[in-house]
């Protein structure tokens, strides 16, 4: 049986093949360090790439409910946390929303592309001391340690729907 491929960012993929390979990636990583790779942990991130969009803890607690996984927001919140501290989930912070990371085997400084009306998310790859904003913090002896670079748009398919 073939896959169906989806879309993630803008670009179509094989989208189990994606879910299959993160998931893989998380355990490693966790083994590795000796993470508590839990149950409700591995089935937000498994949300979160079934998704491909900004989705809120509170859809996502609704969908651990569901599954018996715990009906309190710090269920929810912990996971979320614990993703994004390890670099598997990152939180847009103009929507309070989550996405699963579209480059968890890359250190790098993320930039979304945030469709306003479906909520899909592109993720691109940035760096700290890049562009404008790196040319004056150096100019200026600053240290950059987080950047949240966030455009909000319409993706190809929600373009097009609009012509």
């Amino acid at each position: 049986m073939t896959n169906p491929v989806t879309t993630i960012g803008f670009d179509q993929h094989d989208h189990a093949s994606c879910i299959h390979s993160a998931l893989e990636l998380a355990e490693a990583h966790c083994t590795n360090r000796k993470l508590q790779f839990t149950p409700v942990r591995r089935r937000v991130l498994e949300i979160l790439l079934r998704e491909h969009r900004a989705i809120g803890a509170y859809d996502i607690l609704e969908l651990l409910a569901a599954d018996g996984l715990g009906s309190q927001p710090p269920v929810a919140y912990r996971a979320l946390d614990f993703l994004v501290q390890n670099g598997f989930a990152h939180r847009i912070e103009r929507l309070n929303a989550y996405t699963a990371c579209a480059h968890p085997q890359d250190a790098h400084v993320p930039a979304f592309l945030v469709c306003r009306n479906c909520r899909l998310v592109a993720e691109a790859i940035t760096e700290l001391e890049q562009g404008r904003l790196g040319t004056a913090a150096a100019e200026t002896g600053f240290t950059i340690e987080r950047i949240v670079v966030e455009a909000e748009g319409l993706c190809p398919a929600c373009a097009g729907a609009e012509t």
